[in-house]
């Protein structure tokens, strides 16, 4: 396939095409370029200069200067992508941690001095200014470069990361912004040969006399050995030049550092999810996108290293051992590895052998009994993509015993997929056609080889024949090596196909659909969803089909100005081309609505399942992104009757499975964005999403499952019955009375459904919506209820309030207690059972939560117990200073301070027990020092002056927070790299400061950094900064 050109990557500068400085400008405005500089260029591009020199006999040295001036990278972007992340960095981080940024910074400021290119190296000072009251620092910066690459770089700075530092992109940038004003020199092999001997004697020895410190005993010993006849030097025809560019043989790619991706990967798995390791981990895969997309074969580079690093995790043999699953941060990592390996292996224009290998690579892992498995129960080999399907009830018993048999004989890990990709190819004729144009229609024949039909009944090219899944991932794979077109192309005929083999179905269904609803049950008709399977097929064509869509503007800064709030995206219609009146934005929402709306079997595993609901929420939040115009609106309407109508296959069909995925998410966003254009419509998907799993013509529950659209469907459903609209259908009653027991709506039916919760809603669902709706203002008005049976209707409310906050602690304790407020003996026996639940395990967070609660309500003394038993249940490691509860543990300490010392020394043994983090002891020691304790609710019992950290009860305190710091010293100096150096001078110096509250502080402190010097000589580096700092 031929490599169309890569679109511009988000956030990146120009080229240096569409720069109108690149390269120096060579040619003025509107001149041609010269024929010298045309061709040097292109030889520049795919020549290694030693071709060159071994093609021709002489070239002549104003050629030469040529191909050498044009060999250095002549565009920002890949600059931009070797120094900068690969996701929006936090707040306040824009210049302080990207390289790129300070890069430009220091080249606008002009830093960059002496600037000097020999051959293929390039040279230059950066003068950086220093802190407050520190000199200015001078860092030199060697750059070697071939065919456009940049091959190695060396700073004096000596940062060690996996980007460039920011001094190596001042000078780049430099060369690629001021090519003109950069001195440049042939390869020095070619100075030298035009030197006699007397001109390279004296060379050689003024060379020596300015570095002889560090070259003297390494020319004497070059010296010895070509003295001596027979020695090694001497039987090698020439001599090495590191400015002569490559040879042949060496391979060509960017520089990359892989000791210090292999470390930082090693790393970001130790710490596990503190200090944004997962998030970390994430950008460190958008980097390797980002190569793919720019065709650089340090992607897959990349992806070995961070693999190998991933599976030599130890905590991947612990958990092994005994028989715990990983966490899912974790799994959730290992899925997006197992993903990019995808995109890797089916790549559409690697070399045959880089093919080989990575699949060799792959099944070596594979074979590891630590490499995860697989969650899920999805097959490996699916039903490919038909343009029919017909139902063929009858057999789920046989489909189960063939999943049983084909399961138990198989092992699949996350590099299943992988593997599995390496066996694909992209040869096929109809496929060719299908990527190479968009006018791409039927010939004469109707079909392009085998038997297959290759267009649908309007001339729509159409792609059969493997499995759905595994079309999308090549859609996933174009987009991700740089073939936007191509992908949005082959994503068209997806779409062609999905909606023939929906026709197909739908009559399927019309001529079976009397006996299936008389059956009252059927088999699955999708063993398993587009939603959450491992290849996420529906996300991966609606990203495609909306990347089209997405308006970008023309002068993108690598990271806007616009604030630290994450920018909404606008989408327009794009045409889709020979589909006049069809646009990708309405064919993305209609893809989405499809998957989402599939009747499919919940997967087996909790992990699984939990990963079908985020695939929910993430397509959905896509989908938020799009405003609604009324195009789109036509599409909505048309996809939800669709969807009504479509039997079996769709989870909004009149025929449920048992242990179909609830549509509840799905029925939230649809609901909510056809009420305001077709309430009916609306208002019949609510329904059908909250039947039973039965058929629901004779269906006569709700089933008992989340459904958080139930408040506005209820609310909605209630205002227009109680309204009395005209044309509001019988079923509607029908189905409200088989809700509430009753006929018609109103206060008993509203009663009835609180009684009889526990048969239709979940806990939460009860205590939220029901009890909260049920007893709202507006309720309450429609209902036009005296005082006695507003009463009683609100004694419903509180008693199915506390059955709840009973069941489910957790969720619904909150809820009950707010909403007893008014009736004494209903609020106490709620507090109560949080109590009770405190016992039982309920979580330190949603204790601290109810106890933020109560001191709202005025009540600091019931504050104040919740908070210790949520103190008693938390644990806060060394490394955990970013843990969630830190703002609670904060508030209660100040909370136990503001009740008197009777509580604050009551409360001072749980923090030394729960808390372990020293920067956070030492904070909670301050804040008890700046004033006396009682100053809060409870004043009377204030103590006369602040209280002292050397006596009690804060001597306790300090003693745990000063053996915090030392154990924490140890635990990060054990894998300490050189570039956190300066975090953890900056932390010593915090642990002085608390030292220094006792009274042998200073002596304390001395030893302490004594010992560090000792156990910890070996880094020199850091002791001296340590000696520096401190003494």
């Amino acid at each position: 396939m031929d490599p169309p050109a890569a679109k511009r990557s988000r956030g990146c500068p120009a080229g240096p095409e569409e720069r109108d400085a690149g390269a120096g400008a060579v040619r003025g405005r509107g001149r041609p370029e010269a024929l010298l500089d045309l061709s040097a260029k292109r030889v520049a591009e795919s020549w290694a200069f030693e071709q060159v020199e071994e093609r021709f006999s002489r070239v002549p040295e104003p050629v030469q200067k040529r191909i050498v001036f044009w060999s250095f990278p002549r565009s920002e972007r890949e600059i931009c992508m070797y120094s900068s992340l690969g996701y929006q960095p936090p707040e306040g981080e824009h210049d302080a941690r990207v390289p790129f940024t300070r890069g430009l910074h220091l080249l606008q400021s002009g830093a960059v001095d002496r600037v000097l290119q020999v051959g293929f190296h390039l040279s230059g000072n950066i003068r950086e200014l220093g802190g407050p009251g520190e000199p200015e620092r001078l860092y030199h910066v060697s750059i070697s470069f071939d065919r456009c690459k940049i091959t190695s770089v060396s700073c004096g700075c000596d940062n060690r990361d996996l980007f460039y530092c920011a001094h190596v992109v001042a000078l780049s940038l430099y060369r690629i912004r001021h090519a003109r004003q950069v001195e440049l020199r042939l390869p020095i092999s070619e100075t030298l040969s035009q030197m006699n001997r007397d001109q390279l004697q004296k060379f050689v020895q003024y060379l020596i006399s300015a570095h002889h410190t560090e070259v003297l005993p390494t020319a004497q010993r070059l010296a010895d050995e070509i003295l001596l006849l027979g020695s090694e030097i001497n039987l090698v025809h020439g001599a090495p030049d590191p400015t002569a560019g490559a040879g042949i043989e060496d391979a060509n790619c960017w520089h990359l550092d892989e000791e210090q991706i292999q470390e930082q990967v090693k790393q970001l798995l130790a710490n596990g999810g503190y200090y944004g390791a997962s998030q970390q981990l994430r950008s460190m895969f958008c980097k390797v996108r980002e190569m793919l997309r720019m065709r650089d074969s340090n992607g897959a580079r990349m992806l070995i290293l961070m693999t190998e690093q991933f599976l030599q995790d130890p905590r991947l043999a612990l958990w092994r051992q005994q028989g715990a699953g990983m966490t899912d941060k974790c799994r959730q990592l290992w899925d997006e590895l197992g993903a990019l390996w995808v995109c890797v292996v089916l790549s559409p224009h690697c070399k045959p052998e880089e093919r080989v290998s990575w699949l060799q690579l792959l099944g070596k892992w594979d074979q590891l009994d630590v490499c995860p498995l697989e969650e899920g129960n999805y097959s490996f080999d699916g039903p490919s993509l038909q343009p029919t399907m017909a139902l063929s009830p009858g057999r789920e018993e046989e489909e189960d015993e063939e999943e049983e048999v084909v399961a138990a004989g198989s092992r699949h890990t996350v590099f299943g997929r992988a593997l599995q990709a390496g066996s694909l190819h992209w040869s096929d004729a109809h496929l060719q056609r299908i990527l190479a144009s968009d006018s791409y229609g039927p010939s004469l024949t109707g079909t392009v080889g085998g038997e297959k039909p290759t267009f649908d009944p309007q001339g729509r090219p159409l792609w059969l024949g493997e499995p759905f899944p595994t079309a999308c991932a090549r859609v996933d794979t174009l987009r991700a090596h740089g073939y936007p077109r191509q992908a949005l192309r082959l994503a068209g005929a997806i779409v062609n196909t999905l909606r023939l083999q929906r026709r197909h179905q739908l009559e399927s269904y019309k001529q079976q659909k009397k006996e299936l609803l008389q059956k009252g049950n059927t088999c699955i008709t999708n063993t398993e969803g587009w939603v959450g399977h491992p290849l996420d097929p529906i996300g991966c064509l609606c990203r495609a089909l909306l990347e089209a869509c997405r308006l970008e503007e023309e002068t993108l800064a690598l990271y806007p100005d616009s604030g630290p709030e994450k920018r909404k995206a606008a989408y327009q219609h794009v045409p889709v081309p020979g589909s006049p009146g069809e646009s990708y934005l309405a064919l993305a929402l209609e893809v989405a609505l499809l998957g989402l709306g599939q009747q499919r079997a919940l997967p087996e595993g909790l992990y699984a399942q939990d990963k079908v609901v985020r695939s929910e929420e993430q397509l959905l939040a896509l989908l938020e992104e799009v405003e609604l115009d009324e195009r789109l609106v036509q599409v909505l309407r048309k996809q939800a009757g669709l969807l009504l109508e479509g039997g079996p296959f769709s989870g909004f069909g009149e025929v449920l499975f048992r242990e179909s995925v609830p549509m509840h998410t799905c029925a939230r966003y649809l609901f909510t964005a056809l009420l305001p254009h077709d309430p009916d419509l609306a208002y019949r998907l609510a329904l059908r999403a909250m039947r039973g799993p039965q058929v629901a013509a004779c269906g006569t529950g709700l089933h008992p499952a989340e459904h958080p659209l139930a408040r506005p469907a209820l609310q909605a459903g209630a205002g227009r019955l109680q309204n009395g609209h005209p044309g509001q259908c019988a079923s509607r009653h029908h189905a409200a009375g088989h809700r509430a027991g009753t006929g018609p709506p109103g206060p008993q039916a509203l009663m009835n459904i609180m009684q009889n919760w526990y048969s239709l809603f979940t806990p939460v669902e009860a205590a939220t919506i029901v009890a909260v709706t049920g007893t709202t203002h507006a309720t309450l008005s429609r209902l036009q209820l005296d005082a006695p049976r507003r009463e009683e209707l609100w004694a419903c409310a509180r008693t199915l309030a506390l059955q709840c906050a009973m069941k489910d602690p957790q969720n619904c304790a909150l809820p009950a207690l707010t909403l007893c407020e008014k009736n004494h003996a209903a609020f106490e026996a709620a507090y109560q059972i949080v109590l009770d639940a405190a016992a039982g395990g309920l979580g330190h967070a949603h204790l601290f939560t109810v106890a933020r609660y109560m001191e709202h309500r005025g009540l600091p003394l019931r504050a104040y117990k919740l908070a210790t038993l949520a103190l008693a249940q938390l644990s806060i490691a060394f490394n955990q200073d970013s843990h969630p509860a830190v703002n609670d543990v904060l508030w209660a300490c100040s909370l136990s301070h503001s009740l008197g010392r009777h509580e604050l020394s009551a409360i001072v043994p749980l923090i030394i027990r729960s808390i372990h983090c020293a920067p956070m002891l030492s904070d909670i020691l301050r804040r008890w020092t700046l004033s006396a304790p009682g100053l809060g609710p409870l004043g009377a019992r204030r103590a006369a002056k602040p209280l002292g950290a050397d006596r009690a009860p804060l001597c306790q305190l300090l003693d745990a927070a000063v053996a915090a710091y030392i154990a924490t010293s140890h635990s990060r100096l054990t894998h300490i790299s050189p570039r956190h150096y300066g975090d953890f001078i900056e932390f010593l110096g915090q642990a002085r400061e608390t030292f220094l509250l006792a009274p042998d502080g200073h002596l304390q402190f001395a030893q302490f950094l004594e010992n560090l010097k000792q156990t910890y000589k070996g880094k020199k580096k850091l002791m001296l900064l340590v000696r520096e700092r401190f003494g």
